[in-house]
This record gives structure tokens, C-alpha cells and sequence, in this order.
């Protein structure tokens, strides 16, 4: 969904930018406005949730949530298979009615752990969101600052998503907001590049751990500036 919404603004403001430069005189760059030139910037919006004070609580939580459910999950599996060898190995002495009715005990115990599955998936999913929406929201507050602050009319999130490639594959590290976002936040840009692994994307930001979402969430994609 982020990934569209970025897609998506990039074509408008790119049909924008085209627009403009029919309608302007042809001596006047598509990149020019009436305040000056047109300035873009970017960051990575996981990268900074990483660095955050909330990012290794949220992960302790979620963790503990996806550890119980899993727990829970193996109980009642193991609960399946041994009522299943127990039906197995009494099936041919059993009359009908006895064997129907551990038959359905077994398919009832089946559906309840598909349930069970599905469930703590979409609990877990919800309590992601749930933890990290406000620190989104705050990281998005420092952008809009920063963006304000320093000209910036634009501000691109450099990731796409997990397993996905990144949205700017080649950018001006000048054009790169991550630092200053940090630093609004209180946080030290220093020991966050420290701690974090070396770029291997050209103007790309170092990634680190950031709480990990669940296998069909991510984090809230933040407004657009």
C-alpha cells in the first residue's frame, strides 16, 4: 500500500511538472517555481523507527504476544495429534456412533486451530499497528519540521517494503533529510549510523532491526507533505 501511494504521487507530481512546462514560457525550467527551484527530499522511515526509544519496547512486546500464540498454537496441535492416534488405534474396536463422535471431536479440534491460527495473526497484526501508528505519527511531525525548516516542498520514504526494491535507487546523499529528522527527534545520527549495517544502495540509508512486523502488516504509511 505504501509503496502505491508513493508510485502514485511520484506520476502525479511528474504529470504536474509537465503540465507547468507547457503552460510556462520555454526560457522557465520545469523545476522552477515562483519561490525558486523545486527541492526533493527523502529518508527512510523504518531506518529512523529503528533508532527510536520505543523501537526495542514495541519489539519486546510483540514478541511476547507472538510467543504465547505460538505456544498455544503447539498445544493444541499436539492435543489433534494425540486424540487422532488415540482414534487410530481404538477405530476398529469402536462402534459407529462412538466412532462418529471422535471423528467430529477431531474435525471441531481441527477448525478451532485454523481459527486459532488466523486469529492471533490478525491480534498480532493489531497490536503492531497499535504500537508503532504513534511513533509513526511523530516521526511524521519531525519530517514535516525538517521539510519546512529547509526549503524541502517534497519528501520521499526511501523504502518500498520488505523484499522489495527500494523507490530511489540513485539519489543525492545532500537530498537526504535522515540526519536532520533524527536529530529533531533528540536522537544521536552518530551512533545510529554506528549501529547500523553499511549502505549497499546508492543513496540509500543503513538499515537496522525495526520492530518486525507481521508476515501481512506494515507500519502506517505516514501523510504526504
Amino acid at each position: 500500500m505504501k509503496k502505491n501511494l508513493v508510485m502514485a504521487f511520484a506520476a502525479a507530481l511528474l504529470l504536474g511538472g509537465l503540465n507547468a512546462q507547457a503552460q510556462a514560457p520555454t526560457a522557465t525550467p520545469a523545476t522552477t517555481t515562483a519561490a525558486g527551484p523545486l527541492k526533493l527530499g527523502y529518508t527512510n522511515i523504518d531506518f529512523v523507527l529503528s533508532q527510536t526509544p520505543e523501537a526495542k519496547d514495541i519489539q519486546n512486546q510483540l514478541t511476547i504476544q507472538r510467543t504465547q500464540s505460538e505456544n498455544e498454537l503447539k498445544r493444541m496441535q499436539k492435543e489433534l495429534e494425540d486424540k487422532y492416534a488415540a482414534y487410530e488405534k481404538g477405530a476398529a474396536q469402536m462402534s459407529d456412533v462412538i466412532k462418529k463422535d471422535r471423528e467430529t471431536e477431531l474435525q471441531s479440534l481441527q477448525a478451532r486451530i485454523q481459527e486459532f491460527s488466523q486469529t492471533s495473526q490478525q491480534s498480532l497484526q493489531s497490536k503492531y499497528q497499535q504500537l508503532v501508528n504513534p511513533v509513526v505519527q511523530k516521526i511524521q511531525k519531525a519530517i514535516d519540521a525538517v521539510a519546512k525548516e529547509n526549503g524541502f516542498q517534497y519528501v520521499f520514504n526511501l523504502d518500498a517494503g520488505a523484499n522489495t526494491i527500494p523507490i530511489l535507487l540513485v539519489a543525492p546523499e545532500e537530498n537526504n533529510i535522515t540526519e536532520l529528522v533524527l536529530k529533531k527527534m533528540g536522537i544521536d545520527p552518530a551512533k545510529a549510523a554506528a549501529a547500523a549495517k553499511p549502505a549497499t544502495t546508492g543513496g540509500s540509508t543503513p538499515t537496522t532491526a525495526k520492530p518486525t512486523a507481521p508476515a501481512s502488516g506494515t507500519a502506517a504509511a505516514p501523510k504526504k507533505n
